[in-house]
């Protein structure tokens, strides 16, 4: 059911994370928006970015889930 211009999917959750997925309408095409469930932070993926994710070879994302790459860093 669309709601404010987005379609929700649904939550996943691991002991390492909680997302909620919904496809957000608002842009200039249909996107698949993530949101941390633990922070409120948003990020939205549009279909090339899904499609390159579905090729990737595995293991292509592990420098990428470090969280002191971004997550824990301290502002400055």
């Amino acid at each position: 059911m669309a709601r404010g211009g987005r379609s929700g999917v649904g939550e996943l959750s691991s002991e390492f994370a909680s997302v909620h997925v919904s496809i957000d309408l608002e842009g200039n095409g249909p996107r698949l928006r993530v949101e941390d469930l633990r922070t409120g932070q948003v990020g939205f993926l549009d279909p090339l970015e899904l499609e390159t994710l579905a090729w990737l070879p595995e293991g292509a994302l592990h420098r990428f889930l470090d969280p002191s790459l971004h997550r824990w860093r301290a502002e400055s």
